[in-house]
């Protein structure tokens, strides 16, 4: 029907506009209908007693069921009696939930990979992209004889280096519940079968977070981005840790700068010690003097 259209199709008579349809005043023929509203049919209030939302979370691959499970939530207004029957009923509801010990393993290993993300103020990227590496690593065998807790860390310690955010093994280990042996073993089971697209850590990654640490200016931190190109340029950081060669390039600008920073200082933010600090200071210092 056109938009312009003044009379029936059906029987030439006149049409009338009631609110969103138009109606033939003869015989009654609906000639242009309601507007598809594509929008929720609710509306939210801040009260969980009485707000009607029901679309529930969104999918996440966070959790073993992707979040579609169901809950049973819990009511302050309750006889005892049903409380307490919603008490059974929870419990038993939770049981079956988890039908597999695959299923149990994920549940514990995505806890603690939430907790480790929490603990660290990592995005959600990152938390995802961890779960999924972990149910690739199931679907492969590789967690047989090794422990769950060291494949959550070394698979958020994975989805840090893919996602080029600058963690150390050591500020994992610090926030996860395995040591360092497990998370290496996890890691190194994880690069060999998966074939992780990591490259190597670039010690730039790790000057943002350090020189923000430390409370070093901005010039400080240009300086030592500079300081560390020249590294890799001239192959200083080679075989070399790249959070201790970061943290070197910030104590070198500090002191071109004279700005009062000890080696011990940089090297506790950076998690190394002050000898693997000092042998990339001094290179540098050795390669300045030489040129």
């Amino acid at each position: 029907m056109s938009s312009d259209q003044t009379t029936c199709s059906e029987c030439d008579g006149p049409l009338r506009a009631a609110d969103d349809e138009t109606v033939c005043t003869d015989c009654g023929l609906v000639v242009t209908a309601d507007r598809i509203d594509h929008g929720p049919e609710w509306r939210s209030f801040n009260d969980s007693q009485t707000d009607p939302k029901r679309t529930g979370a969104p999918l996440t691959i966070a959790r073993h069921d992707r979040g579609l499970s169901t809950e049973i939530g819990y009511d302050s207004g309750l006889s005892e009696r049903r409380r307490k029957q919603f008490v059974r009923l929870r419990r038993q509801h939770n049981r079956a939930r988890i039908r597999s010990k695959r299923e149990r393993n994920q549940v514990y290993a995505f806890t603690e990979i939430r907790r480790i993300v929490g603990e660290e103020s990592l995005p959600t990227q990152v938390r995802d992209h961890a779960c999924s590496l972990f149910k690739s690593a199931q679907k492969e065998s590789l967690l047989r004889g090794r422990s769950l807790e060291g494949f959550a860390a070394a698979c958020v310690y994975a989805a840090c280096r893919i996602e080029s955010l600058s963690r150390t093994v050591e500020e994992t280990v610090a926030a996860a519940k395995a040591d360092r042996a497990e998370l290496q073993a996890a890691y190194d089971a994880l690069n060999r079968d998966l074939g992780l697209p990591v490259a190597p850590t670039s010690p730039a990654e790790y000057l943002p977070r350090y020189a923000a640490e430390l409370g070093l200016s901005t010039a400080i931190e240009q300086r030592a981005r500079e300081l560390v190109e020249r590294t890799q340029t001239e192959g200083i950081a080679n075989g070399r840790n790249p959070s201790g060669v970061a943290a070197a390039c910030l104590y070198t600008a500090a002191k071109e700068h004279e700005v009062e920073l000890t080696q011990r200082e940089a090297a506790n933010t950076a998690s190394v010690t002050p000898v693997t600090l000092r042998n990339t200071f001094q290179k540098l210092g050795a390669e300045a003097t030489a040129q």
